[in-house]
């Protein structure tokens, strides 16, 4: 009923900050070519920063093949008796999968076995939850045949997702106080020790966990945008530091003319490539401005660009709408310092998780 993987690399060379970070990225290594040599269509739903943070606190990785969302739960445990799946990954509405893998990792042979799978339907209607540690369990003859896997999702079950509860809003003030709680080294089960939805909500906001991430870590907190420009940082987050030159008309007309510091970051979105940058401006304002990175590139008609309060809420002049195919897409805002705001884009770029700008 199950059948194996093996490692092109070194599992030695994937070696990660801790053990479930590092059985996590063996499987992602292990299953990533096995989904391209079944599909053109993979992505990784999250980005490397993103995952680390996840891994952190929950065991979990996700995939999108075909438009459908697989989640691998890898373990070490040799008898297959039963999946065991955080419940995380079921009851956060962004989180949730359609597929969910049982893999076995043996990190010495270097081998990834998958041994049986499951529908989140089936998870949640028939899975038992187990409310000590915050799991939903499937016995093995709950799963079905991983040989079967490809053929399943190409016929598309009929129902692949039960409803979960969405999660409530919060404010940036309890957000900063559970962070704070739940920082303290000596609390080993974070993810245990507050209610699930407000524990939910952190991790579902990607600027949350990251906060948190790097709190217990002991780690610098993010510095603000305008730091990043003037320490010299050239690379962090996913975001690099670059020089915009002045227009050749600005530069005729004043030799006071400087080139401006930015920050670029690169972006997937309906399988082009964009760049988002957040610029400066003289009034002391700040722009965000995605442009398509092919020379002559346009932006088609309905994407959009949309800024939110660090609690994801808007706000007046928040979202910027191509009409109809424009060069770029771009929005001013005036922030106090401190203050933190959240990028988005309509279509969802590839891998984006939620973070927090900090002015």
């Amino acid at each position: 009923m199950s059948f194996d993987l093996f490692l092109d690399t070194d599992p030695v060379q994937l070696q990660q900050p801790n053990w479930t970070a590092y059985l996590n990225q063996l499987s992602l290594t292990a299953l990533l070519p096995w989904f391209e040599a079944e599909s053109s269509n993979v992505r990784l739903s999250l980005n490397t920063s993103a995952r680390q943070s996840i891994w952190a606190f929950v065991t979990g990785t996700a995939f999108t093949v075909n438009g459908f969302r697989f989640v691998v739960i890898p373990t070490e445990a040799i008898d297959h008796d039963e999946l065991r799946i955080p419940q995380e990954w079921i009851d956060l509405p962004v989180w949730a999968g359609d597929y969910y893998l049982a893999a076995q990792v043996e990190p010495d042979e270097g081998r990834v076995s998958i041994w049986g799978y499951a529908t989140h339907h089936t998870i949640k209607t028939q899975g038992r939850f187990e409310g000590s540690d915050r799991t939903y369990s499937l016995t093995a003859d709950q799963l079905s045949n991983p040989e079967i896997l490809w053929l399943t999702s190409e016929l598309c079950a009929p129902v692949l997702r039960a409803e979960v509860a969405p999660l409530p809003a919060m404010s940036i003030e309890h957000a900063n106080n559970l962070i704070d709680r739940v920082s303290n080294p000596d609390i080993l089960m974070p993810r245990l020790a507050i209610p699930f939805p407000l524990w939910g909500a952190l991790m579902e906001h990607g600027g949350w966990r990251q906060r948190l991430h790097q709190s217990r870590q002991g780690l610098a907190i993010q510095p603000s945008i305008l730091e990043w420009l003037q320490t010299g940082i050239t690379n962090l987050f996913g975001w690099e530091r670059v020089e915009l030159q002045p227009s050749y008309a600005a530069a005729r007309s004043t030799e006071l003319e400087t080139p401006t510091l930015a920050l670029s970051r690169l972006l997937e979105i309906a399988g082009q490539s964009y760049e988002l940058r957040v610029m400066p401006q003289p009034d002391e304002s700040w722009r965000l401005e995605l442009s398509n990175t092919l020379p002559g590139g346009m932006i088609p008609g309905g994407f959009k660009l949309r800024l939110l309060t660090e609690d994801l809420q808007p706000f007046e002049g928040n979202e910027a709408i191509a009409p109809t195919a424009v060069e770029s897409l771009s929005i001013d805002v005036a922030l106090e310092p401190g203050e933190g705001i959240v990028w988005e884009t309509e279509p969802i770029a590839a891998q984006y998780d939620r973070e927090i700008l900090q002015f």
